[in-house]
């Protein structure tokens, strides 16, 4: 029993259980955007979509420890970002938990399952998306690998896409290519490098060990401070803008995402240490979840 309850422990830190929900949300914000622009309201397309957001992000978390299992190792501090990513504190794979062979079959699962759902969808929005799925992966694993020999933040600036995508799939289940498809990742995606630059801050002493070039590790807190900033400026204009396709409720929600955001710079800046980035960090991911309950709420209403 006690061998049990350790490995579900170990399932559920390397696929950070506790975030679950959020992901299916994020994707569904975009198909959300698409009912709107086309309309043909689809529980079925709904429920299909928030499992295809829940596997194919899964998927990416679980390759990204697969990646890094090596250098995770190095890990000197587990006390901040994993214990604040992972439920129960723990990075399983350099830990033991779970061994390498045992991770690589259980993110087959999770990509033969994507790969299944996606294949409910109909014609041409299959094959949207399964044209966006090695182009999202792709970026992941640039973004792993490039790091770690980089004297320019490539990985960040071209690996991060990946995640100003998931959105922008989540779209292309229900619509097209359009405006509001290409705004919305415009929107989203200086969002993505503000999120990146406050877990470089978090984790400098990890990164540090294991000797890999992100944001704070090849600019330093300052650098990663005014990364954070000038992202947070350029995310509000690309915001409004994208405002331009949402209506009035959006525009109030998305107003208090940009309180958050500001007082999350405010606190970094404050104390200038990884421990003021660690308590941005929920106010960061509290702005994605008020963006996505303000798209959802303006299209109900």
């Amino acid at each position: 029993m006690t061998v049990s309850k350790s490995i579900v422990k170990s399932y559920l830190d390397l696929t950070r259980a506790h975030f679950a929900p959020i992901w299916p949300l994020f994707f569904i914000s975009g198909l959300v955007l698409a009912f709107q622009n086309y309309g043909g309201f689809s529980w079925r397309t709904l429920i299909l979509a928030g499992l295809i957001g829940l596997f194919g992000f899964e998927t990416g978390m679980v390759w990204n420890d697969i990646l890094d299992h090596k250098i995770d190792e190095k890990d000197v501090e587990r006390d901040k970002l994993t214990r604040y990513w992972r439920p129960f504190g723990e990075r399983p794979l350099p830990s033991g938990y779970i061994n390498y062979r045992s991770a690589l079959i259980f993110d087959g699962v999770l990509l033969v399952i994507t790969i299944v759902l996606i294949a409910l969808l109909p014609s041409p929005h299959r094959w949207y998306v399964y044209l966006f799925m090695p182009i999202t992966y792709g970026l992941e694993s640039f973004y792993n690998l490039k790091k770690r020999k980089e004297k320019f933040p490539w990985a960040q600036i071209l690996g991060r896409m990946d995640f100003a995508l998931f959105p922008v799939v989540g779209y292309l289940v229900h619509g097209h290519l359009d405006q509001t498809c290409l705004l919305y990742f415009l929107f989203f995606y200086p969002f993505a490098l503000i999120h990146l630059g406050v877990n470089d801050l978090v984790d400098i002493k990890n990164d540090e060990a294991r000797k890999v070039n992100t944001i704070t590790t090849l600019y330093g807190i300052k650098g990663t401070l005014w990364w954070n900033a000038g992202f947070t400026v350029l995310h509000f204009v690309t915001a409004i803008i994208f405002l331009g396709e949402l209506g009035s409720i959006a525009r109030f929600g998305f107003a208090i995402g940009f309180g958050l955001l500001i007082i999350a710079n405010l606190i970094m800046w404050s104390k200038k240490t990884p421990d003021s980035a660690l308590k941005a960090l929920p106010l960061v991911h509290a702005t994605l979840f008020v963006y996505i309950i303000s798209i959802y709420l303006d299209a109900a209403f």
